[in-house]
């Protein structure tokens, strides 16, 4: 995707603020993301998704590892629990930004 705007236009959530969790997994591998909207982790390390981009990037996630939030690529991600079955599709905000 093209890093410099909005990753995607419409996102996936469990409510319409995007607070609630959607899902939990375990990460495959290690990730380092290419900029501070990316979450990092090692393998093995749990990931908490609380929406999901649909449209161009539909291979994004965002959710948490510790205290840390960002964006991630799905296909590193093993979903072990699901907390909601209901997915709302809502329009992006401004994407994450990085301050430099």
């Amino acid at each position: 995707p093209d890093l410099g705007r909005r990753f995607a236009e419409r996102k996936r959530c469990a409510d319409l603020e995007c607070s609630m969790l959607m899902c939990r997994g375990k990460a495959m591998r290690d990730f380092k993301g290419p900029d501070c909207r990316f979450v990092n982790f090692k393998k093995g390390e749990a990931v908490y998704v609380y929406y999901k981009l649909i449209g161009e990037s539909t291979e994004l996630w965002a959710g948490s590892v510790g205290s840390d939030f960002g964006y991630f690529p799905k296909d590193l991600l093993e979903i072990n629990h699901n907390y909601s079955n209901e997915e709302l599709e809502l329009p992006t905000d401004v994407s994450l930004t990085c301050s430099f």
